[in-house]
């Protein structure tokens, strides 16, 4: 069976990609303000974990709203990172990249505590796979550490901090901005974990 993640390069993806060492990595530059750092990060841990990866770029920037798009939140938001569609619109475009590379699976970086976003939650994750599996290639997608919190995936994944270190989490740049809501996470998360915040 070959599997595929989405790699956003962020803590949870980074985990991921060394806790499940998937066949071959996607990491999407849909037009949102961090996305080189999120490449650079993810091409890092592909390079030290000898991961295939792959880079889309789609400059959906024009259908993004809140601190991703750096424009004001939507109302419809329920934090101010959100953006319309967007685990849905990923996971369309990974899927089409999947199908190139003959993948079974597609994984992403669902978490328990991703629950306040509709698109975080495990039967969002089950209805969209069935979408993807009734289609030509049968590809199925999973999330799995739906089970998990960040701190426990940490801990799960047994990922060495060297590796950890160079996940990108910040929403708003391609350096770490140090108050969005992605750079609170990470600094929780690593103190959590027993790491002092840097």
């Amino acid at each position: 069976m070959r599997r595929a993640l989405l790699l956003s390069g962020g803590m949870d993806s980074t985990c991921l990609a060394y806790w499940r060492k998937p066949d071959l990595a996607i990491t999407i530059d849909y037009g949102h303000k961090a996305a080189e750092g999120e490449i650079r990060a993810a091409s890092a841990v592909c390079n030290v974990l000898s991961i295939e990866q792959r880079v889309i770029r789609a400059d959906l920037s024009a259908l993004g709203s809140g601190d991703l798009a750096g424009t004001p939140a939507d109302p419809n938001a329920p934090a101010s990172e959100w953006w319309p569609y967007r685990n849905q619109m990923l996971v369309t475009l990974a899927a089409m990249e999947c199908i190139k590379h003959k993948i079974d699976v597609l994984e992403i970086g669902a978490l328990r505590t991703d629950g306040f976003h509709v698109d975080g939650r495990r039967e969002f994750v089950e209805a969209l796979s069935a979408l993807l599996s009734m289609q030509e290639g049968g590809l199925k997608l999973a999330a799995p550490a739906a089970d998990y919190s960040a701190d426990e995936l940490v801990r799960v994944s047994g990922i060495p901090m060297e590796i950890l270190a160079w996940s990108h989490s910040c929403h708003v740049s391609d350096y770490s901005c140090g108050h969005c809501r992605g750079c609170r996470k990470h600094y929780e998360t690593m103190e959590a974990v027993g790491i002092e915040p840097y």
